[in-house]
Order: C-alpha cells, then sequence, then structure tokens
C-alpha cells in the first residue's frame, strides 16, 4: 500500500510517499517550515499543501510531536497551546478530505525501527529513543506499540524534564564537546533503566548517526545500538502506522 508519510515538528513538516510492504519511500521528501503562529489551523492547511503537492489520494500517516491519545493533543509542547485538546486525527482528515491516522512523533520513528529496522522480530521491551531538539521515545513490548512513553519528560534537577538539559539541541546550544554531552546522555540513559529496565534502546533522530562519537561514555547494561533510518524514520513509521491502525486510533 501506498501511504503518504508526514513527520511534523515544531520548524518543518515533511512529507513522502512510502511503499508500507517494504518500509521504502517512493518519492522525494518534500519540506514546508511550521507556520510560525504554529496553531491547528495553519498547521492543517499546511498538512492539506503536502498532500496536494503529491496529488495523494489514500491514507495520510502523521507523527505529531506531541502527546497524542485516541487522536487527541493532550499537551502543546513546542507548538501553540490552543492545540491541547484538539482531535488532530478530525483536524487532518477535515483538512485533507482523506482518511488520516495520527501518532506521537516518537512512536512513529518506532513504527519504522521496529516494522523495516533492526528491532524487527525483537522481542521483549525495546524502546526507541530519538535525539533531537528533545528526547522522544516509543516503547514496544513484542513488537506492540505502548503509547506516549515519554521518557524525556523525566524531572531532572532544576530542569522541568530532562530533555532540557540532554537533548541534541543542548548540545548544540552549549557547543558542548561529544564527551560532555555523551554523560549527559547516559544520566538520562540510566534513568530509563532504572525505570523501565528495557531489553533493548535503539537509537534514532540526527545524533544517532554519531554514535561511534559518545558511545565510549554509555555505561548503562542494557544493550544500546544505532538505528539506520536516518531522519526518514519518522515519515517511514507515520506510514506504517496509518498501515497497521495504531492503538491509539
Amino acid at each position: 500500500m501506498i501511504v503518504l508519510g508526514i513527520d511534523i515538528g515544531g520548524s518543518g513538516m515533511k512529507g513522502a510517499l512510502v511503499d508500507t510492504e517494504s518500509g521504502e519511500r517512493i518519492s522525494e521528501r518534500h519540506r514546508i517550515p511550521t507556520p510560525r503562529d504554529r496553531k491547528p489551523g495553519s498547521m492543517a492547511q499546511v498538512v492539506k499543501q503536502l498532500v496536494d503537492h503529491f496529488n495523494h489520494k489514500g491514507p495520510v500517516g502523521c507523527g505529531f510531536p506531541t502527546i497524542v491519545k485516541h487522536g487527541v493533543c493532550m499537551s502543546p509542547g513546542n507548538l501553540h497551546k490552543s492545540w491541547v485538546g484538539v482531535n488532530i486525527k478530525e483536524l487532518f482528515s477535515e483538512a485533507t478530505g482523506l482518511p488520516v491516522t495520527v501518532v506521537n512523533d516518537a512512536d512513529a520513528a518506532g513504527y519504522a525501527v521496529m516494522n523495516y529496522g533492526l528491532g524487527k522480530g525483537k522481542k521483549g521491551l525495546v524502546v526507541i529513543i530519538t535525539i533531537g531538539t528533545g528526547l522522544g521515545s516509543g516503547a514496544f513490548f513484542n513488537g506492540e506499540l505502548l503509547p506516549n512513553f515519554e521518557l524525556g519528560q523525566i524531572p531532572y534537577k532544576k530542569y522541568e524534564k530532562i530533555e532540557q538539559w540532554a537533548a541534541a539541541s543542548i548540545k548544540e546550544r552549549e557547543g558542548l564537546t561529544f564527551k560532555k554531552w555523551g554523560k549527559r546522555f547516559n544520566t538520562f540513559l540510566h534513568y530509563v533503566e532504572i525505570l523501565i529496565s528495557p531489553d533493548l534502546i535503539i537509537l534514532g533522530g540526527g545524533t544517532a548517526k554519531n554514535f561511534d562519537e559518545y558511545k565510549e561514555y554509555l555505561t548503562v547494561q542494557t544493550p544500546v545500538i544505532p538505528a539506520h533510518l536516518g531522519n526518514f524514520a519518522g515519515i517511514i513509521g507515520a506510514a506504517a502506522a496509518a498501515l497497521h491502525q495504531a492503538p491509539i486510533d
């Protein structure tokens, strides 16, 4: 099945057509900047623009950068506060005239890894950590999604959430070396290990490709490996979520 996968972020909204049988993109990625106001109406129009760009008539899968429960936005995240309580699934379906599945963006990346990447066939509790502006996380038990595992929201010291101290964006903002940032990220992984005892941790997001630069600073007992789907995991996973009808929908 051909599905339009859309990865929605605070700065950009990206889409591509995906063959959900193979997990391969069959089009180039198209990116439109996220509207400055980050409000529901204007972002829904960008989703429609992405659909129109590809002249797509089939299912659409969206990875959304906040907590999503039964298609409803539960937290504003990096978006406008007016998102809270909005049924994203209904809003985007009405804007596009197409069936839309909406999942948390880290869950979408997890779908990609578990269906087409290193997580395929893995049993037990597998956690995918996406390292970017924040620290997203997707959890799967015996291949089944456990939605909205927001481990980056763990409070830490003076910070409201640990991702404000250990995300890749903080590394860039503070000019941290991979050693200094790697030790911060290692602290985060220790909390993950203590709290949920995963069987495997898979890293995604742009910083995963630099794994060799910081792996020596990771001292958790849980195996940690980088994913290989890169920045397209969100798009591919959003398409996969539409195919598999994510439990939160």
